[in-house]
């Protein structure tokens, strides 16, 4: 690798033991930066943390429903590194398979559930990793996971969607707020991606996620992986993007499925 985007940076990562947060460890990993790992998947995040190397990464245990556990997250890094200069908030799920969550079929207990997760957890993300970085005159970046459908809309799942439009506003709020610091905070958004997350939400395997995901691209250029969303993670979370705040960065190679 000729140039290292983050060498020398901290970056908690929620989310971090698989998927898109998995990818994206490895990849600010090789790009310099000392990784911490969040997640509730301990087994998953210790062997991600491993292979590694413990002298680029560290696992903590994390529940993003639980302020409490996520500013602990923030002091602990704080601790061990000195600062936080990257946070981002990836830890989410999607809509539960029991429920369709069409407007008609609704359960609301269902939205309490994923919404603690999607958008208390972010929130709590966002607002500890903050306060680290102005206490520590940082001027770091904060980047979420949000997604496609919280701007081209679904008729099922939509407590999901709905989530991800909350992930949405808290970008483009925090941004205004913490832009005199020079803390800088953004999303990316993808379409859909063949992740552990969605092969059980959706009960296919990877191959036939892959399969159907990429019929529905407008561009053909192989199918949308978790390491393609990795790669405009560091985009936002270097200087490549100093001057970009409060942007989402959609990543869905012209997805267009039917209606």
């Amino acid at each position: 690798m000729d140039s290292k985007k983050l060498e020398g940076k901290i970056a908690i990562i929620t989310g971090g033991a698989s998927g898109i947060g998995e990818a994206t460890s490895r990849l600010f990993a090789q790009h310099g930066a000392k990784i911490v790992i969040a997640d509730i998947q301990e087994e998953k995040g210790r062997s991600v943390t491993e292979s590694i190397g413990s002298s680029h990464c560290t696992f903590i245990k994390c529940d993003v429903t639980d302020e409490k556990q996520v500013q602990s997250l923030v002091q602990s890094t704080v601790e061990i590194h000195g600062k936080v200069n990257i946070m981002f908030s990836n830890a989410g799920i999607a809509s539960t398979h029991e429920h369709e969550q069409d407007i008609l079929g609704f359960n609301l207990d269902a939205l309490d559930n994923l919404f603690a997760i999607n958008v208390r957890g972010s929130v709590a993300c966002v607002k500890h990793a903050a306060k680290a970085m102005v206490e520590s005159g940082v001027k770091g970046n904060i980047i979420c996971t949000a997604s496609l459908t919280a701007t081209m809309g679904i008729t099922k799942q939509i407590d999901y969607a709905m989530s991800k439009h909350a992930v949405l506003g808290l970008v483009k709020c925090a941004s205004k707020g913490l832009g005199k610091y020079g803390i800088r905070v953004n999303c990316v958004s993808p379409a859909a991606v063949a992740t552990p997350l969605l092969e059980k939400s959706m009960k296919m395997s990877v191959e036939d996620l892959e399969k159907l995901f990429e019929s529905f691209n407008c561009l053909k250029n192989g199918t949308l992986r978790a390491s393609h969303v990795a790669d405009a993670v560091l985009f936002l979370a270097s200087d490549d993007s100093q001057f970009v705040t409060g942007h989402n960065l959609v990543v869905d190679g012209g997805f267009h499925p039917p209606v």
